[in-house]
């Protein structure tokens, strides 16, 4: 029972030149969704491949990554193919292929920099953050310290030892409101603080790809509202393109919870077939861990929380069904 540094760990396989290198390792079956690896958590190993390519030049910081889904991954070995597109002065552009049985089972482009802002000296171009009315703030309203680790059981997850979770109930309490204006329509959003439980974890670049990931999607939330014809528990969503804006630095102030974050999801469209839905997810700085601490003033903490990425994912809904054939078939084939 791996936790997420562990279980995103890598060996080099090769790495003839700077342009191209190649890594390896074991999916870690913690990490699953039922019988298939969580979209979010592959990505992570991909997202700690890149980093480690990048590692010996200037521009060591993934900025953007757009990645397609191409076939159902396993519990098996991997290797991760890396190579460098173009370099320029202020960005590198990668891709990096993770592939298992021969096959290439999802396929990224990286876009590389510098993530850390520059002097404003030399930086004409504003930023814009508190304590401007133009920035936005930290959508989750409640303070970590006040909340306690509730689980989550909304679908058969093998890593649910590994992460805490508590819905924000100012959030939740908001969805069941009435819209305030009609016309286009109501919005339902969700929102949580996920903490890795071990002690010693700490939130890092490869782990934000797991955490937009975690997230409760429009379908999921009109199921608690019986609406339609979808059933908690009994779909899978799997995920066919993830993008990743990474926004900020990961703060290393005692300010900041070192292995806490906030998640705000929201979706808009479902359309058929297979329901296709969009969820947009941010990812955010947490001033705690949940239940630790003490609570500050909203206009205080909620002011000095960053976002740290902002990520869009299109995915289906499918019976749990499929989770569990296409997982006896994706772990059956050849090895690498």
């Amino acid at each position: 029972m791996a936790p997420l540094s562990k279980a995103i760990a890598l060996r080099s396989v090769s790495s003839s030149d700077e342009v191209t290198s190649v890594y390896a390792g074991i999916v870690d079956p913690d990490w699953n969704v039922a019988s298939i690896p969580n979209g979010g958590y592959v990505l992570a190993l991909v997202v700690e491949a890149s980093i480690r390519h990048q590692a010996s030049t200037p521009l060591r910081d993934p900025i953007h990554v757009t990645a397609h889904f191409l076939r159902t991954t396993a519990v098996a070995e991997f290797e991760i193919h890396v190579r460098t597109l173009r370099t320029g002065k202020g960005f590198t552009n990668l891709v990096a292929d993770f592939k298992q049985q021969n096959e290439v089972k999802l396929t990224t482009h990286f876009i590389f920099g510098v993530l850390s802002p520059t002097s404003p000296l030399t930086e004409p171009l504003p930023t814009l953050a508190p304590p401007s009315r133009y920035a936005r703030r930290i959508p989750l309203l409640t303070h970590p310290s006040r909340l306690t680790n509730t689980g989550w059981s909304r679908r058969p997850l093998g890593y649910m030892t590994h992460i805490a979770l508590v819905e924000d109930p100012m959030v939740q309490e908001h969805n069941q409101l009435p819209s305030i204006d009609d016309s286009n329509g109501k919005e339902l959003e969700w929102a949580a603080w996920i903490e890795l439980t071990v002690q010693s974890e700490r939130i890092t670049t490869p782990s934000l790809a797991f955490l937009v990931d975690t997230f409760n999607n429009l379908p999921e939330l009109l199921a608690q509202r019986n609406y339609g014809n979808i059933k908690a528990g009994s779909q899978w969503f799997p995920t066919l393109t993830l993008t990743i804006e990474f926004k900020f630095p990961i703060p290393t102030s005692d300010e900041y919870a070192k292995r806490t974050v906030g998640i705000h999801a929201r979706g808009r469209y479902i359309n058929n077939p297979q329901g296709r839905h969009e969820t947009t997810v941010e990812v955010w700085s947490a001033p705690s861990n949940i239940g630790e601490g003490q609570g500050q003033p909203a206009d205080v903490w909620r002011d000095k929380q960053v976002c740290l990425a902002v990520s869009s994912q299109m995915a289906l809904v499918v019976p749990m069904a499929v989770n569990r054939r296409k997982g006896e078939c994706a772990a059956g084939g050849p090895k690498l």
